[in-house]
């Protein structure tokens, strides 16, 4: 397999929470996957150019459709600025895929008609012949539900394999890790231990000089898993009470020694761009080695610990009758709550 370029494109959010209606974040969506177009346009010229390597993956950033939620609630957000499985954005994220000769992938807020009273939060990844290949919804989320709060239902509907999936495409073995799940190292061992080689991570992070805890999370992901790591930050979040260049930098390459191979600094930027070698991964995965993380892992010794009760629990948006309760901003403070005592009932705190 010979080595490709990615990108881990940063680029501007803006925010729709101020926007009078959906059809004016319609426009705003349509305006965003404008500059989506041309930034990939550009910055596969200059790579190309500059470096001779063909770009072929292109990661952006997350909530770079739309921004998150200010306090909305869950069928406010779902109204506003949630987009269809099948709609016009992901048409027009194809046809882009398409004409740019790319594999893209991001992160969305969706609609799922099996579950219409939520959304979730979505990450994709869309062929360079323009289909969607790949869905993975967030598992660990603060105020967003997620398929873990539905859980007997979502796998009724999807299948258990649908919680971490992984595509197998000609520039390796494809899986997404959404924002902050980064930093729980088992989203991406259960990825790695499907056949992950290359981890697609939207985000939408503090920047900062010092070492941010998800910096930190991707050489440590990165190293752990023996995989890629492409880690898409945006550059600002305009139109929102926060300030806009809170998010900043540090989209990212990180490569399966766990080096961050290049970073972006601040502002709008294709830095973020580096070949990966999926041979040179898989000869590095087949041999034995103390370097070997992925081969020495004794994963049956943590059975028990994993099967612990006192956790946060499955299917909690889920009544006796198994329907679906929307959930408002209290239930997931209220949540947590029941698991921090639970987790003092147990000893642990």
């Amino acid at each position: 397999m010979t080595p490709y370029s990615a990108l881990a494109l940063q680029m501007d959010c803006r925010a729709v929470n101020t926007l009078p209606d959906r059809e004016a974040v319609d426009v705003a969506m349509q305006s965003t996957l404008t500059q989506v177009d041309q930034l990939i346009a550009g910055s596969k010229g200059f790579i190309s150019t500059f470096s001779g390597d063909a770009l072929k993956l292109v990661v952006l950033p997350e909530y770079f459709l739309t921004s998150f939620p200010m306090g909305e609630s869950i069928a406010e957000w779902r109204d506003k600025a949630c987009i269809a499985m099948d709609g016009p954005e992901y048409q027009r994220m194809g046809q882009i895929a398409r004409e740019r000769g790319v594999y893209l992938s991001g992160n969305v807020y969706e609609l799922d008609p099996h579950f219409p009273d939520l959304y979730f939060q979505t990450s994709f990844i869309i062929s360079d012949e323009g289909e969607v290949i790949l869905r993975y919804r967030r598992l660990i989320s603060m105020f967003a539900p997620t398929p873990h709060d539905v859980l007997t239902e979502y796998i009724k509907a999807y299948g258990e394999e649908s919680l971490f999936p992984v595509v197998e495409t000609p520039l390796g073995r494809l899986a997404c890790v959404a924002s902050e799940e980064i930093l729980y190292p088992e989203v991406s061992r259960a990825l790695a231990t499907r056949g992950a080689e290359v981890l697609l991570h939207s985000s939408s992070e503090v920047g900062s000089p010092r070492p941010t805890p998800k910096n930190i999370a991707k050489c440590a992901r990165a190293y752990e898993n023996m995989c890629y790591v492409v880690s898409s930050n945006t550059s600002a979040i305009h139109d929102s009470p926060v300030p806009e260049n809170s998010t900043q930098g540090h989209s990212q390459i990180v490569d399966f020694k766990g080096q961050v191979m290049t970073e972006a600094y601040t502002g709008e930027s294709m830095v973020g761009n580096g070949l990966i070698d999926i041979e040179r991964l898989r000869e590095a995965r087949a041999k034995p080695a103390m370097t070997n993380m992925l081969a020495r892992q004794r994963l049956s010794l943590f059975r028990s610990t994993y099967a612990a009760d006192h956790f946060y629990p499955a299917d909690n948006l889920l009544n006796e009758a198994g329907e679906v309760t929307v959930p408002d901003r209290a239930h997931f403070m209220g949540q947590q709550a029941t698991v921090i005592e639970n987790l003092k009932k147990a000893g642990l705190l």
